[in-house]
């Protein structure tokens, strides 16, 4: 039996392109080492029209953020009927969106920091200060864009003034952003394949926060915890959160949700549908921990793929 010819979507045109680009290439070597045939694409030097559905048996997808993660390839790759990696459109559109996932995390009984949501054609300070009051948010408070990823955008807010400073920031360059209460505590991470958790993970990052630095650049240092320090009993209660937010959203393949564990309680922040495959990713990191290799995660991953996700 020949060899099945993989395409690795990878770049793009998002904030993310640099850590797409570096997954992207990681996975090639990996499915190269596994024998199969790999070739590469990069929407923002090739279009993705430009696809010969007969050269390609499956597509895995590395892009991340815009375009890549919130349904937009996807529905490309269902169009042109070839199996793919990771969730598809609704579950990608859903979980891109913050404001989306928030609803769905309440309707399911997944707890998750109280919120409100501003859009910059309708902001007013008097809205937001009603808003404030409303939703009972104390400072800390958290400023962040509605559809981005890796913490692009994030502000942490300690008093009024450096709110509205975060909140006209971010409505200039986005249409949607959320507003959230802060949350102290353990940052933990959980990575789901195919509806079983793998594993949670601690991070202990250096800067103020687990921001775009401390996630992928190495002089940042942030500690990596695996398994994270929490007692039997909680880290099995993370990974059934884990567990119950994937299939609430109807994910496929292989997500990382991230939380905040305080007062004896986990917080929801969000679900990645599209977890980075970098030497610094949690996702490897995890698996590696259970015994399973980068090779076999890539493997996984592809052997899950498939249209109509």
């Amino acid at each position: 039996m020949n060899p099945k010819k993989i395409l690795i979507v990878m770049g793009g045109l998002s904030k993310e392109r640099e850590v797409s680009l570096s997954s992207g290439n990681a996975c090639k070597k990996a499915l190269q080492r596994l024998g199969y045939k790999v070739d590469k694409l990069d929407p923002k030097k090739k279009e993705l029209s430009s696809i010969d559905k007969k050269k390609v048996d499956i597509i895995f997808n590395a892009l991340l953020g815009k375009d890549g993660e919130d349904g937009t390839a996807q529905a490309f790759f269902e169009y042109l009927n070839i199996p793919y990696t990771h969730s598809g459109v609704t579950c990608s559109m859903n979980a891109m969106d913050k404001i989306i996932s928030k609803t769905i995390f309440n309707e399911n009984n997944i707890l998750t920091p109280k919120y409100f949501s501003l859009n910059n054609l309708s902001f007013s300070l008097a809205k937001l200060k009603k808003e404030i009051i409303k939703n009972k948010l104390k400072y800390p408070i958290v400023v962040k864009p509605s559809n981005e990823g890796s913490s692009i955008g994030v502000k942490i807010c300690t008093n009024y003034r450096s709110l509205i400073i975060a909140i006209k920031k971010l409505l200039k360059k986005y249409e949607n952003i959320l507003i959230e209460q802060h949350i102290a505590g353990k940052e933990i991470q959980v990575a789901i394949m195919n509806n079983k958790a793998l594993g949670a993970i601690e991070l202990k990052p250096k800067r103020n926060f687990y921001d775009y630095k401390a996630k992928y650049e190495k002089s940042a240092k942030t500690d990596h915890i695996m398994p994270a320090n929490l007692n039997k009993k909680q880290y099995n209660e993370v990974l059934k959160i884990a567990e119950k937010t994937h299939k609430a959203l109807s994910c496929r393949g292989v997500t990382r949700s991230d939380f905040k564990f305080f007062d004896n309680k986990f917080y929801i922040l969000e679900i990645n549908t599209q977890p980075g495959m970098t030497s610094l990713s949690l996702v490897p990191e995890i698996a590696k921990y259970k015994n399973i290799s980068f090779e076999k995660l890539v493997n996984q991953i592809i052997l899950d793929a498939s249209v109509n996700r």
